[in-house]
């Protein structure tokens, strides 16, 4: 009986940190830059807003210039609703898996460092650390 509890503890352990290493540790951190394509609202019983930016450079076969993004915070959200077509520089959070909650992508944007307006002009500051 006790081998039989020990073997279901040790599955239940296994399951726990696969979810966890899956959906909740951060793999990468890092920052994109980009004209903000589309930013928009949308699922059909989670609503989150998801997000798409244009990289500067040549797309080539191997790599797409397109970074496809979630994002949680709504003042974030506002932020990137209120810029839409400039070129903005976020933070991101990349993950293994995605969460119908958290996003339908991987990255998670969690902060805009810079919003610079078509003639170059800065319009939202990078904070000072």
């Amino acid at each position: 009986m006790k081998a039989k509890h020990y073997i279901i503890l040790s599955l239940l352990l296994i399951f726990v940190g696969f979810v966890y290493f899956r959906f909740y540790w951060v793999f990468a951190e890092g920052t994109k830059a980009g004209i903000l394509n589309t930013f928009q609202k949308k699922g059909y019983i989670f609503k989150t807003y998801e997000g798409k930016i244009i990289q500067s450079g040549f797309k080539v076969n191997v790599q797409s210039n397109e970074f496809e993004f979630s994002v949680l915070s709504e003042s974030v959200a506002k932020t990137l609703l209120e810029n839409s077509g400039k070129d903005v520089e976020l933070h991101y959070k990349s993950y293994f898996g995605a969460l119908p909650w958290r996003g339908m992508q991987k990255f998670i944007v969690d902060s805009v460092y810079e919003v610079r307006g078509t003639n170059g002009e800065t319009i939202l500051s990078p904070k000072s650390k």
